[in-house]
């Protein structure tokens, strides 16, 4: 089980914050493979037709859950990506996934097929399982994608506890009811958080000692930061999505 604690903090406390808490950590070798010291994160957030993943997130219901096509940087052909499930009890977060080719996941979509290629080609059990548990969700409770949702991240870990990861994830910008195939698009995205940047605090036991002093030092406060909640209503899915767009559009695999 992992811990999460997010923190809003505006764009002119990047580099100052950076700076402080930057001896205490190592760079992420994904990040560091980057030109600029930081990957691009892309991911197609899927919900039911009623929208109760967003709902939960919002009522703020304890147990709830986000199902989500994870993708990074740009599609070079060959490209891996990511089917996921975040379960969050209470506090604890619990992560299912399972990786495989982006063009195996389309045609899996596209064929309803569990028991295919596709899937055998899953290189190890608990990815087999989590790939069904994630079609599972899927087509159970007819879900369908509703944003794509795209960012830069800066992570880290910590020198000192390496099970600690730092994210600053920034330029947050999404676009409603995507296809599939709008995974690596860069194109009709929308701005979802001006001036601001998402720092997030991920740790298996303990919130890090050495980090109080700085979050007290930049004056951040704790506080629901879900990504998903800030894109939708940017984009103004809810607002704007009806039976007559994409719940009734059978070709949002294709």
């Amino acid at each position: 089980m992992r811990f999460e604690y997010k923190y809003i903090v505006h764009n002119k406390y990047l580099t100052p914050l950076r700076e402080v808490v930057i001896p205490f950590l190592e760079m992420d070798k994904f990040a560091e493979a980057g030109s600029r010291n930081q990957y691009t994160v892309r991911s197609i957030y899927f919900d039911t037709p009623s929208y109760d993943f967003y709902y939960e997130k919002v009522d703020g219901i304890k147990n709830r859950k986000k199902v989500r096509l994870r993708g990074y940087d740009e599609n070079r052909g060959e490209e891996k990506v990511f089917l996921e499930i975040k379960r969050k009890y209470d506090i604890p977060i619990v992560k299912y996934r399972a990786e495989l080719l982006y063009e195996n996941a389309l045609n899996i979509f596209k064929e309803h097929n569990l028991n295919g290629y596709a899937v055998d080609k899953l290189t190890n059990i608990s990815g087999y399982q989590n790939s069904k548990r994630f079609f599972y969700q899927v087509f159970s409770k007819n879900l369908r994608p509703v944003v794509l949702i795209v960012y830069e991240r800066e992570a880290f870990f910590s020198k000192l506890d390496n099970t600690v990861r730092i994210t600053f994830d920034k330029n947050l910008r999404g676009m409603a009811y995507p296809r599939l195939e709008d995974l690596f698009n860069n194109y009709g995205l929308s701005a979802a958080l001006n001036n601001y940047f998402i720092l997030e605090v991920k740790f298996n036991n303990y919130f890090p000692a050495w980090l109080n002093p700085v979050i007290s030092k930049f004056g951040l406060l704790k506080q629901s930061a879900s990504k998903y909640v800030i894109t939708m209503d940017s984009s103004k899915v809810i607002r704007h999505l009806t039976k007559s767009s994409i719940y009734t559009h059978s070709k949002w695999y294709n």
